[in-house]
């Protein structure tokens, strides 16, 4: 019970060091011409969705494009799983270890 007391005083001063932090200076951080700026113009909103809309990828396209991948990858490997040397390397090698 006394360690939960202890805590507790603990947490309060520490949130009341916190509170007594010095806040940043922010006054005069905005230069005289940004202030004279005028406000952005608006733009309807459908155009933008439009093309928001225009660039999302078409799951149908994208599977079979990544099956045709998965296919010349895996034809690739197969080829490579083959002999790197040829009939003749083979015998050459062979008599060289004799």
């Amino acid at each position: 019970m006394k360690w939960r007391a202890s805590l507790c005083s603990l947490s309060l001063g520490l949130l009341a060091l916190s509170a007594c932090t010095q806040f940043p200076a922010l006054d005069r951080t905005i230069t005289p011409a940004l202030e004279d700026a005028d406000y952005p113009a608006l733009v309807p909103l459908d155009p933008l969705l439009a093309a928001a809309t225009a660039g999302r990828v078409d799951a149908v396209q994208t599977e079979a494009a990544l099956n045709a991948r998965v296919a010349r990858l895996r034809a690739r490997a197969a080829r490579l799983r083959g002999s790197v040397l040829s009939g003749r390397e083979k015998q050459r090698l062979e008599q060289g270890l004799q």
